[in-house]
């Protein structure tokens, strides 16, 4: 499944990139996907809607109903 997440996370990358911020993806651990927002993402107010509304709903459809998406800092 982590090689699932990943190419999902890849996926989305260049919606991110294009903003000025990036995902990098940490580790899976259960349904547990820690990730990390870089460049303008992680500091952007908006990151937490983007990492729940976008990226962990996008990694449910694609990967498993079950995941949830966690940034680490």
């Amino acid at each position: 499944m982590e090689e699932q997440v990943k190419s999902a996370i890849n996926d989305i990358r260049p919606s991110l990139q294009n903003d000025g911020g990036d995902i990098e993806f940490i580790s899976l651990v259960g349904d547990i996907v820690n990730v990390r927002l870089v460049g303008a993402c992680a500091g952007c107010p908006m990151s937490q809607m983007t990492l729940k509304q976008g990226v962990e709903r996008y990694l449910r459809e694609k990967v498993a109903p079950t995941l949830t998406v966690v940034s680490e800092n």
